[in-house]
């Protein structure tokens, strides 16, 4: 036989390249990372290293593997965390405020049969995403005001529309784990200019409400201090009227004769009276 062979060289190298084929169509290395379906004749028969909740990458079916040759073929699906873009689009908050909003969304797939049948590849499986979380955006970001999305509240919305389309990815067999808004901004031009003339006049008003407020305290506190002056003039009148003269003369000599309490704010003024007036009378004693 194997001088047969040295005979027919090559007769034998063709053989050679023929088992050397077979052999890599038989074996296949299948990554830590990645789910191997194996399809034969257009109909999926088993899978490989599939994805199972709290098991490791690689703990199960990663390595080498086997099937039909030139029979099987192999789809590979991603077992890692996938993102997904959602392009800008346009949102109405409760408020009336327009919206253009840019998220992304985070997944994995749990079922590789279910999101070949339903999908075929994970191109598919994004194009039918997308519009999905567009859509659950729209509904949750519709039913609240702008001001939830520059609050705590947002993680509550996040969290609102994560489950909606969760939902709707079970279906392809898909698990989405977390979805986040990038960029939230009014439209720019005319709407933009318009909120910003709305804020302006809103914290306008607002100064307004609380400068009106606080003169009104002002006043009330006044007029309580002029009342209060007033009672303790009048009762100390009441207990000693002479002292409460000399008091009240001694405040007008001081306003008189050194100007505003004697700030300097106002001039002194200068009078010319004859020391026997009643205006003077308090100088000479009793």
């Amino acid at each position: 036989m194997i001088r047969q062979a040295l005979h027919r060289p090559v007769l034998t190298a063709g053989l050679a390249l023929i088992s050397l084929a077979v052999l890599l169509n038989t074996i296949i290395v299948v990554p830590e990372t990645r789910q191997a379906i194996i399809v034969r004749f257009g109909k999926p028969i088993y899978i490989l290293n599939q994805y199972r909740s709290g098991q490791a990458l690689g703990a199960d079916g990663a390595g080498l593997n086997w099937r039909l040759p030139f029979v099987d073929t192999v789809v590979w699906i991603d077992k890692r965390v996938l993102d997904v873009d959602m392009e800008r689009r346009q949102v109405t908050s409760t408020d009336q405020q327009r919206l253009e909003v840019d998220a992304f969304a985070r997944y994995r797939i749990v079922d590789p049969l279910r999101m070949y049948i339903s999908a075929h590849s994970v191109d598919g499986l994004q194009g039918a995403l997308v519009p999905n979380l567009g859509s659950e955006l729209r509904n949750e970001l519709g039913k609240r005001p702008f001001s939830s999305l520059l609050s705590p509240e947002r993680e509550g919305v996040m969290d609102n529309v994560r489950r909606g389309l969760d939902r709707v990815a079970r279906q392809y067999g898909v698990q989405v784990i977390d979805v986040r808004i990038k960029k939230a901004d009014l439209p720019s031009g005319t709407p933009l200019e318009s909120a910003y003339s709305r804020m302006r006049t809103a914290r306008e008003q607002e100064a307004r409400l609380i400068i009106a407020e606080g003169a009104k305290q002002a006043q009330i506190i006044q007029a309580t201090a002029q009342a209060d002056a007033s009672k303790i003039y009048a009762d100390s009148f009441g207990k000693d009227p002479s002292f409460y003269d000399f008091y009240r003369a001694m405040q007008s000599y001081q306003t008189t004769f050194l100007g505003d309490g004697g700030t300097g704010r106002t001039a002194p003024t200068t009078v010319i009276l004859s020391p026997q007036s009643d205006y003077l009378k308090q100088f000479s004693g009793r």
